[in-house]
């Protein structure tokens, strides 16, 4: 009998390893990485906010500001700038780190 050689496995494509090492993130420690940057807030009752993130806690109440803040209504979006913002995690639906919000 022939003797049947082993296929090597093939090499990684070059994204992979880093793709690899972001999906063993935790969900608070990529929070903790958006520290000092942009964050895009989605909240329930039709509301999102924009801002810069100040810090956030073990419930991800957050303090963000330079905020603008959306809100969605029958009669169409209204946008209000506020100064510094605290934002009870509760009300949180989604976070998007770097997000310019909804009119980027």
């Amino acid at each position: 009998m022939a003797a049947v050689a082993a296929k090597p496995p093939a090499p990684a494509a070059a994204g992979a390893s880093a793709l690899s090492a972001s999906a063993h993130i935790l969900p608070l420690e990529l929070i903790d990485r958006c520290i000092g940057s942009s964050i895009w807030v989605i909240l329930k009752g039709n509301r999102e906010m924009v801002g810069t993130l100040l810090g956030f806690d073990d419930y991800v109440n957050m303090v963000l500001e330079n905020v603008t803040e959306f809100e969605t209504t029958p009669e169409g979006r209204k946008k209000t700038a506020l100064g510094q913002t605290l934002v009870n995690g509760n009300n949180i639906c989604m976070l998007i780190p770097g997000g310019e919000g909804p009119e980027a």
